[in-house]
């Protein structure tokens, strides 16, 4: 599986050898729908929080004596039937909304969610990224001339989650230049998830971060069975001896059943 290569200046300067392990798989509903749900409940914050009795102020002193005053007994000013009282059944900080994702189910879901942007064509690959200074004025230049290639108009037009450009190192002056430009966001390739792939409407990879991702194929792919270990002369032996003494015992207990069948 090949894709096309891009220079700065959106011009085409050749073609990169892909996996298509990473970049060549169907859509998985169900599997993209479980991971995405999980990755979303785990960067979830508990901000709502209602106090108990115990955490609301005052209520230290009972409000009248419990006997002669012709009232309903009362202990504490700050009991849940009292204006101003603690909450009862409020929700707490102590709210865990994480799941479990599985390791495996998390990088098929990301092989996935890249296979379907490559269908749509909305990735980008380029020969490199090279910024002189950390102004956004040449980030904004370098945008702008990507959008006049065909398919990447709105990547000059859009303004929210336009895209993600992933390097191979973290590059500050790539991170610097282009922080003010809105919906863009620089990172690197070993850092990517499912999350921001979908997030994103483009996803830029220089030529050599897409190498990051592609170790990972490769071992799963090279993995072969391991050759039988050849048996020596000895081993050989034993395992002889063995079959010729489980034969022996198998034909003496015939003989002595027949044997005592006869008489």
């Amino acid at each position: 599986m090949e894709l096309k290569v891009y220079n700065q200046k959106g011009d085409e300067t050749g073609k990169v050898k892909v996996s298509e392990a990473i970049f060549g798989l169907s859509w998985n509903d169900d599997l993209m729908h479980q991971v995405i749900v999980a990755m979303q409940a785990n960067k979830r914050v508990t901000i709502a929080h209602a106090k108990t009795r115990a955490e609301v102020r005052g209520g230290g002193a009972k409000p009248w004596r419990q006997k002669g005053t012709g009232r309903a007994r009362h202990g504490s000013r700050r009991s849940p039937i009292w204006i101003g009282g603690g909450a009862t059944h409020g929700p707490l900080k102590d709210k865990d909304y994480s799941k479990k994702i599985n390791k495996k189910m998390k990088k098929k879901a990301l092989y996935v969610a890249l296979s379907q942007k490559v269908k749509d064509g909305e990735v980008l690959v380029l020969d490199g990224l090279k910024i002189t200074a950390p102004k956004t004025k040449e980030a904004n230049t370098i945008v702008s001339s990507l959008g006049k290639i065909k398919g990447f108009e709105k990547l000059a037009q859009k303004r929210k989650n336009r895209a993600e450009i992933l390097t191979k190192e973290n590059n500050i002056e790539a991170k610097q230049a282009f922080k003010n430009l809105p919906g863009v966001l620089v990172e690197e390739a070993r850092n990517i998830n499912p999350l921001d792939v979908l997030k994103y409407k483009y996803l830029i990879f220089t030529k050599d971060s897409i190498k990051t991702l592609e170790p990972e194929t490769k071992k799963a792919e090279t993995k072969k069975p391991k050759p039988k270990k050849k048996e020596t002369k000895e081993v050989k032996k034993e395992k002889e001896a063995k079959t010729k003494k489980e034969t022996k015992k198998i034909t003496t207990k015939t003989t002595t059943k027949e044997k005592s069948a006869k008489k």
